[in-house]
């Protein structure tokens, strides 16, 4: 029986699809609060208490970062390098989706629902001018735009006004970056059995979290944000597929049976605790073993676009009251815009920055040579590490795949 090792292919898999395909099931999740169907709730939370099927996509999203920024971690890219990838495939696309938000899609909702633009750039309050610097850094701390939004389903429903509702798990991905990172630096990727500990240990405390044994943010100040295990752990999972591909065999069969497993955790109880990681096996046995969708993403990858573009479309649709026109219409104008942004987006922003994955511009690569002296002192320190985590004679770990996404 083949392997995950032996059937991922880092240039022929589906793992495209399966991001577009779940950044669609955010959207249509989303539908709800923001255009009022399925009773205002997020789609699945009808047959799930535990999830909805935007919080499902999610997970899956998380999965497959962990899997793929685990294996470029693991390749030959130094730490900055790393960092400096990240950075580039996070924050330029998110960046102008803030300016768009702030300077073409609030002014215009605020021209058709309230008045002149000078009104607009003068609100007392959550301002345009400041909805960018507020939220640049990944961690929202300006969620709406000059008191707009009150004659929306989503504050009528849930009292909320939000133009990105979809972005507030950007910083826990980023955040999961840095700790790979931090992983690598100290050999924790280099010696499995280090890293399987700390990734495994994660999933225990959310399944601690998730039955309700204890009260883990008593004890653990970290975890009174009950989202950082809700996140990190499919994240985690990854780091566990990365860290033994060669040792989880693809097998169908399983796979199908995962999947019925997770279908049934979804509707009887039971996803977050055990359902979530059987449907992680079933997504990566997709991904490796249906590579008829391998070239889903020839003309880009629209994933990351779709999600931090659809939010605010949503948003800015619902002020010119298209919900109203029913559902299929609603969906239809919403997917091609959607579409179009995230070809927009791809091509004109998010490919363009990875084409400096290898560029250094000239003020970092200065204070790197003054860093010499300090890193080649946590380089001695990091080698000491893995030198005592990793015995004698043993095996190093090795693997390389750049994600396309993350």
């Amino acid at each position: 029986m083949k392997s995950l090792s032996s059937t991922f292919n880092p240039r022929a898999n589906s793992i495209g699809f399966i991001r577009w395909l779940m950044a669609f099931l955010v959207i249509f999740s989303h539908a709800g609060p923001i255009g009022g169907f399925y009773g205002g709730h997020d789609l699945g939370t009808q047959w799930s208490d535990e999830q909805s099927l935007g919080g499902v996509a999610v997970g899956g999203f998380f999965f497959f970062s962990g899997f793929l920024i685990t294996k470029s971690r693991m390749g030959r890219s130094t730490l900055p390098r790393f960092f400096w990838r990240r950075i580039l495939r996070i924050f330029p696309a998110f960046w102008v989706a803030l300016l768009v938000t702030a300077f073409v899609l609030a002014p215009i909702a605020w021209l058709h629902r309230v008045g002149p633009l000078s009104t607009f750039f003068s609100a007392p309050s959550e301002s345009p001018l400041s909805y960018f610097a507020n939220n640049m850094f990944l961690a929202l701390g300006q969620r709406n735009i000059a008191g707009l939004g009150e004659q929306l389903p989503y504050f009528q429903l849930l009292g909320s006004r939000d133009w990105n509702g979809s972005a507030w798990t950007l910083i826990y991905e980023f955040s999961a970056y840095i700790a790979v990172g931090v992983l690598g630096l100290i050999g924790a990727l280099a010696n499995r059995k280090v890293g399987a500990i700390i990734a495994l240990s994660m999933i225990a405390l959310s399944t601690l979290q998730w039955l309700r044994i204890g009260d883990l943010g008593k004890y653990l100040p970290l975890f009174q944000d009950i989202y950082i295990l809700l996140l990190l752990p499919p994240f985690a999972v990854g780091i566990l597929f990365a860290l033994y591909a060669e040792k989880i065999p693809m097998d169908g069969r399983v796979a199908f049976a995962c999947l019925v497993f997770a279908v049934l955790t979804y509707g009887k109880g039971g996803f977050l605790v055990f359902g979530q990681y059987a449907l992680y096996y079933f997504l990566m046995w997709f991904a490796t073993r249906v590579t008829i969708l391998k070239n889903w993403e020839r003309f880009g990858d629209f994933s990351y676009g779709i999600y931090i573009f659809a939010w605010p479309i949503m948003t800015f649709v619902a002020y010119f009251g298209l919900q109203n026109r029913g559902w299929l219409v609603y969906h239809l104008v919403v997917i091609v815009l959607v579409h179009i942004a995230a070809y927009l987006s791809w091509h004109l922003i998010e490919k363009p920055a990875m084409g400096l994955k290898d560029w250094t511009p000239g003020f970092v690569d200065r204070a790197l040579q003054r860093a010499t002296p300090a890193r080649d002192r946590i380089a001695l320190v990091s080698s000491r590490i893995q030198s005592f985590l990793m015995p004698v004679g043993s095996a190093k770990d090795t693997g390389s795949a750049d994600g396309r996404r993350s």
